[in-house]
């Protein structure tokens, strides 16, 4: 009978070598243009070794030479960096009225952006206006669309992995076709992924934003609309039928429910801490704003003046931030997270005065204390979370591919 050798087994070269090249351009990506010394310090490796690896990497057209630098008198060395058109990825931010697209490189530079409109309540063929909001934006990039390795596409609702169907969108016409994803991909020819928008703004603060360096933390949106991200052991929790977040819908105590209203009326917290209810709130104690956020904004310019005015916008906000905390507290107390993130356009609007007072409200709520802060990521972080996750799955995949099985 043959023996088992249960002892640790020698690295197989292929591996080793595959485990040295992505640690390489992870470092390129992160440097920028580096010479063979540079890469071998940064890295660990040899000489003889980093030569080779930049050899193989050439050869696979993911490194490219960058001129060189000057040294000592006499003496140059050559600069590597990361070949820009060794893919090429999209992503899409979807609201009723537009899709927002942009293109990048694999370093993540973005090429070209593109607003396409999509009015009116007909869904028509989403296939085609996804299509064209990519054209658009590749054509700005200069990139055939048949190019691109993957396209990510970030939408109010949640893609279910049993049915492929959208749910939670109603609001946004014509995107619940059967196999939706499947379909977006055989129109477009290239792998295409459908994120939840809030869980992609998520993924963009734990890259970029207050979130960075948290492994557990809950991420609130609201502005007409409420929406929620949870983050545990460093990985986006997106549920069985890709629905966790979607905590407008959330029985509240003090809330109608959907045995009341039906399941699609106002209630739950949609119905305490949503647009239309935040607006209702401040007009009740004489505050005005032509949407949410305008509203929020006034009442935070308002609660530092004097007298009458300052009262009524200091109560109106702690009232808004009472709500929001009841909504919170459940959330934090199952997750126990260790950041709280406000974001959307209604908390932006409030920033560190409003958090500050969701933070008291929710702490007297619960036993798990975790700060509260206000986002502080610029721009469209719905397209940077899709343009986010789309390089980082084809990075995996196109920096796997130097070595031969």
């Amino acid at each position: 009978m043959q023996g088992t050798n249960a002892g640790p087994q020698p690295g197989r070269p292929q591996l080793l070598r595959a485990i040295n090249d992505r640690a390489a351009l992870q470092v390129m990506l992160e440097r920028g243009p580096l010479t063979r010394p540079e890469l071998g310090a940064l890295t660990g490796l040899s000489k003889p070794t980093a030569s080779q690896l930049l050899t193989r990497l050439r050869s696979a057209g993911l490194v490219v030479l960058d001129g060189v630098r000057e040294g000592l008198p006499g003496r140059t060395a050559e600069l590597y960096r990361i070949n820009p058109a060794a893919a090429h990825v999209a992503a899409l931010d979807v609201t009723r009225t537009r899709i927002a697209a942009s293109v990048a490189d694999i370093t993540g530079a973005v090429l070209g952006e593109h607003l396409h409109p999509t009015p009116g309540r007909s869904g028509g063929d989403v296939v085609a206006k996804v299509r064209a909001a990519v054209e658009g934006a590749c054509r700005a990039a200069g990139v055939a669309p048949a190019g691109l390795h993957r396209v990510v596409i970030g939408i109010q609702g949640a893609v279910d992995p049993a049915t492929a169907r959208l749910g939670y969108a109603a609001h946004i016409p014509g995107w619940h076709i059967p196999g939706l994803v499947g379909a977006l991909r055989a129109g477009l020819g290239v792998p295409v992924d459908v994120e939840n928008d809030v869980n992609l703004v998520a993924l963009t603060e734990q890259a970029h934003g207050v979130a960075r360096g948290h492994g557990d933390f809950v991420l609130l949106w609201a502005d007409e609309g409420i929406g929620a991200a949870l983050v545990l052991g460093g990985r986006l929790h997106r549920g069985a039928t890709g629905g966790a977040g979607e905590v407008g819908y959330m029985p509240i105590a003090g809330a109608p429910t959907a045995r009341q209203t039906g399941k699609r009326g106002d209630h739950g917290f949609q119905s305490l801490a949503g647009g239309p209810a935040v607006l209702r709130l401040l007009r009740s104690h004489g505050l005005r704003g032509a949407d949410p956020a305008r509203a929020v904004r006034a009442a935070v310019r308002d609660i530092g003046r004097a007298g009458e005015r300052g009262e009524r916008a200091g109560r109106a906000l702690r009232e808004l931030a009472a709500r929001l905390a009841v909504g919170l507290a459940p959330i934090v107390a199952v997750a126990d997270p260790e950041l709280v993130v406000l974001t959307g356009g209604m908390l932006l609007a409030g920033g560190e005065v409003l958090a500050a007072l969701v933070e008291e409200e929710l702490h007297a709520l619960t036993l798990p204390r975790p700060p509260v802060r206000p986002s502080a990521v610029e721009g469209d972080p719905v397209l940077t979370g899709a343009l986010g996750l789309a390089l980082a799955i084809t990075r995996e995949q196109v920096f796997a591919s130097t070595v031969s099985p």
